[in-house]
């Protein structure tokens, strides 16, 4: 079922579906997303139904790069709350309910569709407002936190790996957030394929298998890709012993690695340019999520110019160093955003920790190097810093017409 229509008639068509499923029972979750004005909204509103001491009420929350908050909205002005958001602050919309699922899609121009379909949800969840936090390193974690040497024989924490046990954590954490934006935790996502490019000892690779094969319940195929062959031996020897179906390791870097077709490739740390080659690979791949955490930016650094802005301050060597990184990063995240990618930038670990502590993370939202005001942006950022040359040029000078 498909209907077309001017954005007020079919957002209003899509509220009052909404308000009947929320007075019938039939609600599942509610989903706003495309924000008219990016800079201020959040990237997402979820919406749940939940039942407090005062009665039903539409709980929201506000997903934004680094927080979430919540707001509660009584059931008698969920209606009012939402015509003035849906069609009007957000251009897309999902309603979910046990009955049927609806999409609202509005366009530039105003034109707007409203698609149903089958529900993919057969029941309604929980109304319990305070739903329990499942520990992401919880008891079924302990096997391969031990083997890598982070717990000890006693099943704690090693004081000397204290940064390494929350540096797992925070990353699950913000996985989590990012495989709900990739559709990952959805009933029927099928089995995703993620390749962790340099993974070391594998620390964040068995964690990433942890939280879908133990936490989620779900399938997945983590594959870690790692240059130091003793690693791989020891990395693949864990993984059979604690029987991680769908975890495995291979010799390679992130530039030669013979690869599958993957879902989400992830190079953290990966130095200078080996952070854009895992960029390009992830890019080629068609892969839905790419996630970067980048160490030392050497390339753009020498090439960097004093525009006249910035140039008394740049004569301080620290702050030349400083906007080298920012240069770098701010570039990696517009090509990205052209090669189709909606990116955020994330503090991965707090500062006292480590000062590398940024996380490039793009998720996969449109067609690939079309946008020529994408393409405008970093010719623009490229000339305001000087910058002649980067290692994902390649892109423009292949132009559009090969991607």
């Amino acid at each position: 079922m498909r209907s077309m229509g001017n954005a007020a008639t079919t957002s209003d068509e899509f509220v009052r579906h909404t308000t009947e499923s929320l007075t019938d029972g039939s609600f599942v979750r509610l989903v706003l997303s495309r924000s008219v004005d990016p800079a201020d909204a959040p990237e997402k509103v979820i919406g749940r139904l939940v039942e407090l001491k005062a009665g039903p009420y539409l709980s929201l929350t506000f997903r934004y790069p680094t927080r979430d908050t919540t707001k509660n909205v009584p059931l008698d002005q969920a209606a009012i709350w939402a015509k003035e958001q849906i069609g009007v602050r957000f251009r897309s919309a999902l309603l979910n309910t046990t009955k049927r699922d609806w999409q609202l899609f509005v366009e530039d121009s105003g034109a707007a569709k409203l698609v149903a379909h089958k529900p993919a949800n057969a029941e309604a969840p929980s109304r319990a407002h305070d739903r329990p936090r499942q520990a992401i390193l919880d008891d079924s974690a302990r096997d391969w936190l031990r083997g890598l040497g982070v717990l000890n024989d006693r099943g704690n924490v090693r004081p000397t790996m204290a940064d390494k046990h929350a540096q797992i954590n925070r990353y699950l954490e913000i996985f989590t957030h990012l495989a709900k934006d990739c559709g990952w935790l959805e009933r029927g996502s099928g089995c995703p394929t993620i390749t962790d490019m340099g993974c070391g000892k594998g620390y964040l690779t068995f964690g990433l298998w942890h939280l879908f094969a133990r936490v989620w319940k779900r399938p997945v195929k983590v594959i870690g890709i790692e240059v130091r062959e003793e690693l791989v031996a020891s990395a693949n020897a864990l993984a059979r012993q604690i029987g991680a179906e769908g975890l495995e390791f291979a010799a390679g870097t992130i530039e030669n690695a013979q690869l599958p077709t993957v879902d989400a490739l992830i190079a953290l740390h990966a130095c200078n340019t080996a952070t854009d080659d895992a960029i390009r690979r992830g890019v080629e791949a068609g892969a839905h999520l790419i996630i970067v955490a980048p160490c030392c930016h050497k390339e753009v650094r020498p090439q960097l110019g004093r525009p006249a802005p910035l140039a008394a301050v740049l004569e301080h060597g620290i702050m030349t160093e400083r906007m080298a990184e920012w240069a770098t990063d701010g570039l990696r995240t517009l090509f990205l955003e052209w090669a189709g990618y909606r990116t955020k930038m994330i503090e991965f670990v707090s500062t006292e920790h480590t000062p590398k502590n940024l996380m490039i993370a793009a998720v996969r939202d449109g067609k690939p190097f079309v946008s020529t005001a994408a393409r405008a942006r970093v010719e623009q950022f490229k000339e305001f810093f000087g910058i002649h040359h980067h290692a994902l040029d390649e892109w423009l000078r292949h132009g559009l017409a090969d991607h």
